[in-house]
């Protein structure tokens, strides 16, 4: 007898709870958008900015399903027309399977990474919302990334614009003069950003170029909460 399942193609059409959680959270992309709303994005443009292959149409009608499935909530922001979302307490309860994910990719799957997996948009995003502001120098600090080995027509310039209150990723100079600059193939930064070197020992070994002032160069590294799949911090020797 023929059992396989003819109906709904997102659906298993089985009682099994693995089978129930893998309708909602094994749709493409769909893990991707837990994981930018554990860190933190809760805009559209900023969940957006976390995948930045993913179409904003299709973004759109993921975040629509997980609110359905009582994962995300929207939640209207005060004095403005627009809105923000939020993990539920069920959406909640996936930040640790995520976590060890994560984990399990770190160990596992990296033998999977190609060059076209090398985002240069992406790890500057990841850098940004890791900033820890409050230990950030007063004022205002520009961090200019000048990034080689990237894929073709991916951007290979961009500015980290960093304040105490908050931190904005430019894909143009801002303007405001530059007090960093930070040169490297992507692939040797995205190494120390995993945790596979550190920025310290990559700056020794001239894989990274840093210019600007020995005090702000030193202190760089001590500005971003690693990530925590990383084997070794960003501030490790």
């Amino acid at each position: 007898m023929d059992r396989r399942y003819d109906g709904d193609m997102s659906r298993y059409g089985q009682f099994c709870p693995v089978a129930k959680a893998a309708e909602i959270l094994a749709e493409r992309w769909t893990i991707l958008i837990v994981r930018e709303l554990m860190c933190r994005s809760v805009t559209f443009n900023d969940i957006a900015r976390g995948v930045p292959a993913m179409s904003r149409t299709l973004l759109s009608k993921r975040l629509k399903e997980l609110e359905r499935a009582g994962v995300v909530e929207r939640r209207p922001e005060a004095g403005r027309s627009s809105h923000t979302y939020h993990l539920t307490e069920a959406g909640e309860e996936l930040c640790p399977i995520v976590l060890e994910i994560g984990l399990w990719g770190h160990r596992w799957a990296r033998f999977r990474v190609d060059k076209d997996d090398h985002d240069p948009a992406l790890l500057m995003w990841e850098m940004r919302r890791a900033l820890a502001l409050d230990r950030v120098p007063e004022g205002r600090t520009v961090v200019h990334f000048a990034l080689s080995g990237v894929a073709k027509n991916a951007r290979r310039r961009f500015w980290l614009l960093i304040a105490p209150s908050d931190a904005e990723v430019c894909f143009t100079d801002p303007g405001f003069g530059t007090d960093l600059i930070i040169s490297a193939d992507v692939r040797r930064l995205i190494a120390v950003w995993l945790g596979d070197a550190t920025f310290a020992q990559s700056v020794r070994d001239g894989n990274i170029h840093v210019e600007g002032p020995r005090r702000l160069a030193e202190a760089f590294p001590t500005w971003l909460e690693p990530t925590p799949f990383a084997a070794q911090g960003l501030t490790g020797h």
